[in-house]
C-alpha cells in the first residue's frame, strides 16, 4: 500500500519522491534475492517471466558468442524458452533438444552428452508446467559448470515453494506463477557470467530491462513472493496428501486413464491425468459448468490441432488430458467434491462420443478403420470397437490424418496391452498397425 502512495515517481531522480521510490524499489530487489539466494545486484525486474526468458537467453548467447552458437534444451521446456530457441537457430545456431523418459525428466547424463566446444548455453526447467515433474536442476547445473557452460534454469513454477539449488548461472521467474500480479519478471544473473543485453538498453535494471519500473507491482511481487514462503512448508505437505488423493482416486473412479507425471519428484499442487476416448475440450466445460476450472494439454483444443509438446516428448497419452492445479489453500472439500464430479463427466462425454464397450467378437484377422478427416479422440474410439473383432494375432489398420494419432493410438496400445506394430504411408493421411495381443 505504501508503494501506490510513495513509489509513483521516477526511481532515477534525486529528488525527495525519487529518492523515496528508489528506497522501496532497492528494497524490493533485496528482499527478491533473499528468496532467490543471489546477490541483490544480480537480480533484474522485467515486464514479464517471458520477457524474462528472452532477455537472458539472448543475452547469454551474445556474451559467449566467441564461444559458439550451440543452445541446449530440454523438450519439455516452457514455449518461451522454446521460441528463444527457434529464433537461435533462425539466426545461424544450432539447438539440440534433449528428450525426457515417460515421466517428463531428463537425465543428467543426456545433458552431458549433449555438450559441445561450442556450446553457449543450456537451458533446464525446475519443475514443469504441465505434469509437474522436479528436473534434476543441480546435478545438471553440476554437469554444466564442469563443462564451463552456464545453466539458465527457468523457475517460473517452482520458486514459490523454495529456492532452486546447484551452481546455475541464470534464473527466470513469473510473479503470477506464485500469486503475485502479473506484469513482473525476474531474471537473475550471477557475477562472473558473460552477458550481452540485445536490443535497445537504457540505464535502468542495470540495461538488461529497458523502461520505468512499475515499482508498486514489483513490491507486490516480492511481497507475495514473502507471503507464500511463509507458508510453503506447511502448505507443501497438505497439497502433496491433496494431489495423491487425486493420483490414487481418479483410476480407481474412472476406467482407462493415464496418470502422468513423475509419481514422487513433482511440485506439490499440480497433477495431471488422460482419459481414453474423450475430447479434452468437451471434458473441460463439463467440469467448468460444474464449477472446476482446471486445464489440458490435450490436442483437442479450439487453439490446436496438434498435442501438447510435453505430453508428446513423454509419449503418453494426450486425449482427454486434464491438469490439476491446487493454488494454497485449497480446501479438501473441493477436491473431495471434484472425485465425486469427475466420473460423471466423463462419463457423460464418453457417451456423446459413443465409446466403446468391451468386445469379444473374433473374425477377419485384419480389418481397416477409416478415419480420415476425423480428430483426436475419435481414431482411437474406432480402433478400440474394432480391435475385438480381430482375432488373438490379428491386425487393425487405422487411416487417419490427424497429427495426435501418431502418439494417441501407441499409447492406447500401451495401456490396454496391445502391439503398436508401427506406421506405414498411405494415399491419404498415415496408416496405424496394431495387433491384438490380449
Amino acid at each position: 500500500m505504501a508503494s501506490l502512495d510513495e513509489g509513483w515517481a521516477d526511481p532515477a531522480r534525486l529528488h525527495r519522491e525519487g529518492r523515496k521510490a528508489r528506497m522501496l524499489l532497492d528494497a524490493a530487489r533485496e528482499a527478491a534475492a533473499e528468496a532467490v539466494g543471489c546477490r541483490a545486484d544480480e537480480v533484474v525486474f522485467t515486464p514479464s517471466g517471458t520477457r524474462a526468458v528472452h532477455a537472458g537467453v539472448t543475452g547469454a548467447l551474445a556474451g559467449r558468442r566467441r564461444v559458439g552458437r550451440h543452445l541446449i534444451v530440454s523438450s519439455v521446456e516452457h514455449s518461451s524458452v522454446l521460441h528463444a530457441a527457434d529464433m537461435c537457430e533462425a539466426e545461424g545456431g544450432t539447438v539440440t533438444r534433449v528428450a525426457v523418459g515417460r515421466t517428463g525428466a531428463v537425465t543428467p547424463s543426456a545433458y552431458a552428452a549433449a555438450l559441445r566446444p561450442d556450446t553457449a548455453l543450456a537451458c533446464l526447467q525446475s519443475a514443469n508446467h504441465e505434469v509437474g515433474t522436479v528436473q534434476p536442476v543441480a546435478e545438471v547445473a553440476g554437469v554444466c559448470r564442469e563443462a564451463g557452460v552456464p545453466l539458465l534454469v527457468d523457475a517460473a513454477q517452482s520458486l514459490g515453494w523454495g529456492p532452486v539449488g546447484g551452481d546455475w548461472s541464470l534464473l527466470t521467474a513469473s510473479a503470477h506463477k506464485w500469486g503475485g500480479p502479473p506484469g513482473v519478471g525476474l531474471l537473475v544473473v550471477r557475477k562472473g557470467v558473460r552477458f550481452a543485453a540485445q536490443g535497445p538498453v537504457d540505464e535502468r535494471e542495470s540495461g538488461r530491462a529497458p523502461g520505468f519500473e512499475n515499482i508498486p507491482a514489483i513490491v507486490a511481487a516480492v511481497a507475495s513472493l514473502r507471503a507464500v514462503r511463509a507458508e510453503a512448508a506447511r502448505e507443501a505437505v497438505r497439497l502433496r496428501e491433496l494431489t495423491e488423493r487425486i493420483r490414487t482416486r481418479v483410476p480407481e473412479l474412472v476406467p482407462d486413464v493415464e496418470v502422468v507425471g513423475d509419481a514422487g519428484h513433482r511440485l506439490p499442487g499440480i497433477v495431471t491425468f488422460s482419459c481414453l476416448y474423450v475430447d479434452g475440450e468437451a471434458l473441460l466445460h463439463e467440469l467448468d459448468r460444474a464449477g472446476f476450472s482446471v486445464s489440458s494439454g490435450s490436442s483437442c483444443t479450439s487453439s490446436t490441432l496438434t498435442p501438447s509438446h510435453v505430453l508428446r516428448a513423454m509419449g503418453v497419452l494426450s486425449e482427454g488430458n486434464v491438469r490439476v492445479s491446487l493454488p494454497p489453500g485449497t480446501a479438501e472439500a473441493d477436491v473431495a467434491r471434484f472425485l465425486e464430479v469427475l466420473p460423471g463427466a466423463v462419463a457423460g462425454v464418453r457417451e456423446k462420443l459413443g465409446a466403446p464397450a468391451p468386445a469379444t467378437a473374433a473374425g477377419a484377422r485384419e480389418l481397416l478403420v477409416d478415419s480420415l478427416g476425423k480428430r483426436c479422440p475419435i481414431p482411437v474410439i474406432e480402433l478400440a470397437k474394432v480391435i475385438g473383432e480381430v482375432p488373438v494375432g490379428g491386425i487393425v489398420r487405422v487411416l487417419s490424418d490427424d497429427a495426435a494419432a501418431r502418439l494417441d493410438i501407441p499409447a492406447w496400445c500401451e495401456m490396454r496391452g496391445q502391439e503398436y506394430v508401427g506406421e506405414e504411408p498411405a494415399d491419404r493421411g498415415t496408416a496405424y498397425l496394431v495387433r491384438r495381443v490380449t
